[in-house]
């Protein structure tokens, strides 16, 4: 690849422009008609924003407070997109976001970077899930971390089963939230609003 046909993302656009030309070609389509001419270059633009945080590092959103607090702090109704890595449609929804500091705090909007960080890829909700919980703990070092992210899936929703309002809810649990069953209660409780 060129060093013109990369941005900062590594995203080699003209060749994802290419490729949904064919796309439209293999479906029958006229990709010079006037409504799908620029169609490539949109869909090139969208992937670049819709993936974007495949090459970008989470850590560039810490900024760590020394802090004696040691109650649980929860970021609720974080909303976010992604893209599964299976059929490449989006599935959306929000992610709950909770964690027990053992002295060290970060600023709430950074949780919701942090979420966006790993969201903004080719994923998969289980994976996603995870990850957004073992960066808290490799990065905070808290006594535990929990996220939750429930959406609705554009692969089972508008195509395959087709079951509109369907919604996935994953969890991943660590430290405390995942070894000790009142904490773990707890957090959950305030994730769902009880």
């Amino acid at each position: 690849m060129t060093e013109q046909n990369n941005n900062e993302n590594n995203f080699d656009l003209p060749r994802i422009e290419n490729a949904v030309k064919e796309i439209i070609n293999a479906i029958g389509e006229d990709p010079d008609r006037e409504g799908l001419r620029d169609t490539p270059s949109r869909v090139a633009r969208m992937y670049e924003e819709l993936l974007a945080g495949w090459k970008s590092d989470p850590s560039q959103h810490l900024r760590v407070f020394q802090e004696r607090y040691d109650e649980i702090v929860l970021l609720r109704d974080i909303p976010f997109y992604s893209v599964c890595e299976h059929h490449l449609m989006p599935f959306i929804g929000k992610a709950h976001v909770a964690y027990l500091p053992d002295g060290r705090v970060i600023g709430v909007s950074k949780l919701a970077r942090i979420v966006d960080s790993f969201a903004h890829r080719l994923q998969v909700q289980e994976r996603c899930t995870g990850q957004i919980a073992d960066f808290i703990m490799e990065k905070l070092q808290p006594m535990g971390a929990a996220v939750v992210m429930e959406a609705t899936h554009g692969c089972m929703t508008i195509r395959g089963a087709k079951k509109s309002g369907a919604m996935m809810v994953t969890s991943a649990l660590r430290g405390i939230f995942k070894s000790d069953q009142r904490s773990r209660s707890e957090v959950l409780s305030l994730i769902r609003g009880d």
